[in-house]
């Protein structure tokens, strides 16, 4: 099993990304009975969760994105999304996808302050 993140970019602030993480090589009991999140880490930061779809498709969000960000995911796709709206500079880090132990290796959001 191989988690593979796309979508990010360079977006101005009040904008829009979505992010998709394929879970490949799995299958879809794999898919579907994990609890896949989505992590992101800023510049300088530490890594920090940011959000979480668990099996049944019950999600959860960190504080900061509550409102802003949408978790999703499509078991045919065997993919995960995270769409990303009224983006701030904050928002700025790699962003991770994580199932188990199991990490992509991240790609990049940039909102320029």
């Amino acid at each position: 099993v191989e988690l593979v993140e796309s979508g990010g970019g360079l977006v101005q602030a009040g904008g829009s990304l979505t992010l998709s993480c394929k879970v490949s090589r799995s299958i879809l009991s794999v898919f579907s009975g994990n609890a896949i999140a989505w992590y992101r880490q800023p510049p300088g930061k530490e890594r920090e969760w940011v959000a979480i779809i668990r099996p049944g498709g019950i999600t959860d969000y960190a504080e900061p994105v509550k409102g802003r960000f949408t978790i999703s995911k499509d078991n045919v796709k065997r993919t995960v999304y995270l769409r990303m709206n009224s983006l701030k500079s904050e928002d700025t880090g790699v962003y991770f996808c994580n199932m188990g132990d199991l990490w992509g290796r991240g790609t990049q959001v940039t909102v320029p302050s």
